[in-house]
């Protein structure tokens, strides 16, 4: 099958508007699955099209995470969240990837993934100024390839060659995608970092984590279960100190969410309701905006322990002109459904 710039654009609706004054300025388009919780897990809202193909990108490392668990990984949750990670690389980070390294008696040499500098722009200039350049333990990814190679230590896997697609390691990992998402995987290529990355849907995406997020309350001693609550009770680890990711968690109890690159984003509360969405253009700005509001209109403030003021504060997403607010993003087409 030839690739096409058409298959994700067909039927992609607006999401967002970015509104400079009194002029709606930009529209961000794409596709959005909001789903009821389980076991019935049916579409609640769907804009766009739900079963359009798509490349998780790292919204899909819970799912990973699952596959390393059900094969050896053994990690305390604060671990356990960074293996599920795309990680600011503060050094909190760069501790955790380190020492789950040390666990499978490997130090950073070990690491496969694409070096590169922290995300966080303080953390990036302190590692500058000690360290110099790029390096594979402050890329976002690296949480993720340390818990791989720890995993491929504990099953008596080549630790060499752990990104290769036919690699045990990756056999299951995709099994797992397959299985949480009940989605065929049928496209298969390269993430970011370096790790084969394997196509779902975008209903899909919202299908796993609804499994995912619901787990601890349907099955607690499932490897599902084990990474929601890591990732629920650790979210600094999983993204940083002020990622929308880590803040819709600290607003929601049990709530699991993971961005992506290039726009994606999946998201389930401890009920089992999910939503996911791809923003087509791959931008972030949109993404806290259409978040929250996806997360009022699933019933997010409701949950047992909410802040309902911090799920606001995550959909504010301010337009400056002169370094002061003169405009907003805002989602259209979730609440409005309503």
């Amino acid at each position: 099958m030839t690739p096409s710039a058409a298959d994700v654009a067909h039927g992609a609706v607006p999401l967002a508007e970015v509104v400079r004054g009194d002029l709606v300025e930009s529209v961000h388009l794409g596709h959005l699955v909001l789903l009821d919780e389980a076991p019935a897990a049916e579409p609640d809202l769907v804009l766009g099209d739900a079963d359009v193909v798509i490349w998780p990108r790292s919204s899909v490392k819970p799912f990973q995470a699952v596959a390393m668990l059900r094969h050896g990984l053994a990690l305390p949750p604060r671990l356990l969240a960074l293996a599920a990670a795309s990680h600011d690389g503060e050094a909190s980070h760069v501790a955790g990837v380190r020492e789950i390294l040390a666990g499978a008696g490997l130090d950073e040499s070990a690491l496969r993934n694409t070096p590169d500098m922290p995300l966080h722009a303080p953390a990036a200039f302190a590692w500058q100024v000690e360290h110099g350049g790029p390096s594979s333990v402050t890329q976002n990814c690296s949480g993720k390839h340390a818990a791989m190679l720890a995993t491929c230590v504990a099953a008596g896997w080549d630790t060499e060659t752990y990104l290769a697609v036919d690699h045990p390691l990756q056999v299951a990992v995709r099994e797992v995608v397959g299985e949480l998402t009940g989605v065929p995987v049928d496209h298969v290529t390269v993430d970011g970092c370096g790790a084969p990355l394997f196509s779902t849907t975008v209903l899909g995406l919202a299908r796993g984590f609804g499994r995912l997020a619901g787990a601890p309350a349907r099955d607690p001693g499932s490897a599902e279960a084990e990474v929601a609550r890591a990732m629920a009770t650790f979210p600094e680890m999983v993204a940083g100190s002020h990622r929308d990711a880590t803040r819709a968690m600290r607003a929601v109890p049990g709530l699991v969410a993971k961005d992506g690159a290039d726009g994606v984003y999946g998201v389930g509360l401890p009920d089992g309701r999910a939503l996911a969405f791809k923003v087509l253009d791959g931008a972030a700005r949109p993404r806290p905006a259409v978040l929250a509001a996806a997360l009022r209109r699933l019933g997010a403030a409701a949950v047992p322990g909410t802040d309902a003021a911090a799920l606001d504060a995550l959909g504010d997403v301010p337009v400056l002109g002169g370094g002061r607010p003169v405009g907003s993003v805002r989602a259209v087409g979730i609440e409005a459904a309503s």
